[in-house]
């Protein structure tokens, strides 16, 4: 099942990456444990995983969104 269309996420501007990455950590559900962590090392950790290639930038066009997704689910189980 195709999960939309992958965006090579050093194409994004700075600020349309940032604040997509500030969105995606930000949504319920995306808790980190008992221990508070800040916005800025959730933001660089998604980076560090865009870096080593474990998630990707993909558009949806049926929502006209996009999100970040483990690349493991784009490739199915």
């Amino acid at each position: 099942m195709e999960r939309g269309t992958i965006i090579p996420w050093r194409e994004l501007s700075p600020e349309a990456l940032n604040g997509l990455i500030e969105e995606f950590v930000s949504r319920e559900g995306t808790e980190y444990g008992e221990q508070e962590v800040s916005l800025v090392s959730k933001v660089r950790e998604v980076v560090a995983q865009l870096e080593a290639g474990t998630v990707a930038v993909v558009f949806e066009a049926e929502t006209s969104s996009a999100s970040i997704v483990p690349v493991c689910d784009l490739h199915g189980s």
